[in-house]
């Protein structure tokens, strides 16, 4: 098991940052991946960043590249989500994710309670 605890969401205006931050214990060899996904009102949740868990690696959805930056800290046990220049289509949940994929949430099996991120214009 694994669990995941967000934090750092908040109101900002337009053209603000922001910072989220995902602290993770349990069984964290269980990870290949962790992410960022978000879920706007009445809309499908979706992905946003991952970090894969050996090499680093780092992916991003098209509507944030530029603009956020995933990273973590394995001592810490922590995973960031930076966010530049927001706008107010990035208002949503967002919430952190460990588990086996990159872009599909059916590929992280583990999920934290989610943060509320809103961006007014």
């Amino acid at each position: 098991q694994v669990q995941l605890a967000e934090s750092g969401g908040g109101l900002v205006q337009a053209g603000g940052s922001l910072r989220l931050s995902c602290a993770y214990s349990g069984h964290t060899f269980l990870i290949n991946f962790m992410g960022w996904f978000r879920q706007a009102p009445g809309k499908e949740r979706e992905f946003v960043a991952a970090l894969g868990a050996s090499d680093f690696s780092t992916y991003y959805a098209d509507s944030v590249k530029g603009r956020f930056t995933i990273s973590g800290d394995n001592p810490q046990r922590t995973l960031d989500l930076i966010m530049n220049n927001l706008i107010p289509e990035d208002t949503a949940i967002y919430y952190c994710a460990a588990g086996d994929g990159i872009y599909s949430d059916s590929m992280y099996g583990y999920w934290g309670q989610g943060t509320q991120v809103t961006v007014s214009s």
